[in-house]
């Protein structure tokens, strides 16, 4: 009897290489306040982390209610300004949507980025042929590593915990991914296998897993 399984994929980092824009985007917002954040400062407190959490380190401040929404505003239109003629999947990733696609494997995006960076990106690359559920930051109460925005995608999917597999690149994300007791898989595009929480499977990009290798883990 086939497996039935789902496949949820964070964005950052894992359908798209957008850490190195987000990086650009927040050099030169942090860059107007007098910021200067080193290389290894951005991969220990930026990649998959909140805006709430990024702000809140760099600036050294709690930024909340209309000021955070300004900032934060301000971060990712700069983002999606100068993403957007870049924006590409990370390689492998349609043939192996595809494949799954082919199998009846439903599947959902489910990232801590704003909505707007998701429509931006959705529409860019045309992930509505594919997805079956779309979540962002305004979705949920909680972020990762709180496994709110998995076990929600879950059960819009009709899904439990236990059939999802989820790719994720970064440290909270892959942790929120196990905290909802879900299988991972480790997408090393950001962070080596070492700086990530133990994963069911690593893949560098697409070409080297399929469905059978996602079967297996059930």
């Amino acid at each position: 009897m086939k497996t039935q399984f789902a496949v949820l994929f964070d964005m950052d980092g894992v359908i798209c290489h957008t850490n190195p824009y987000h990086s650009m985007a927040f050099r030169e917002f942090f860059s107007k306040r007098n910021l200067n954040p080193t290389d290894e400062e951005f991969a220990q407190h930026m990649f998959g982390k909140s805006n709430s959490y990024i702000l809140r380190h760099f600036l050294q401040r709690d930024i909340v209610g209309d000021e955070f929404n300004r900032l934060e505003d301000e971060k990712e239109s700069l983002f999606r300004k100068i993403y957007e003629p870049f924006a590409e999947p990370i390689q492998g990733f349609f043939p192996f949507v595809e494949e799954l696609k082919t199998q009846d494997v439903k599947m959902a995006v489910a990232t801590s980025a704003p909505l707007a960076n998701l429509e931006m990106i959705a529409a860019k690359l045309g992930l509505d042929r594919f997805m079956d559920s779309f979540m962002a930051s305004e979705d949920v109460t909680n972020h990762k590593p709180d496994p709110e925005v998995y076990l929600k995608s879950a059960e819009r999917l009709g899904m439990h915990s236990y059939q999802c597999v989820v790719f994720e690149d970064s440290f909270s994300g892959v942790t929120a991914a196990l905290n909802a007791g879900m299988r991972v898989v480790g997408v090393l595009s950001s962070h080596s296998r070492d700086e990530l929480p133990p994963c069911n499977l690593y893949i560098q990009d697409y070409a080297e897993i399929s469905y059978r290798d996602l079967e297996d883990l059930f």
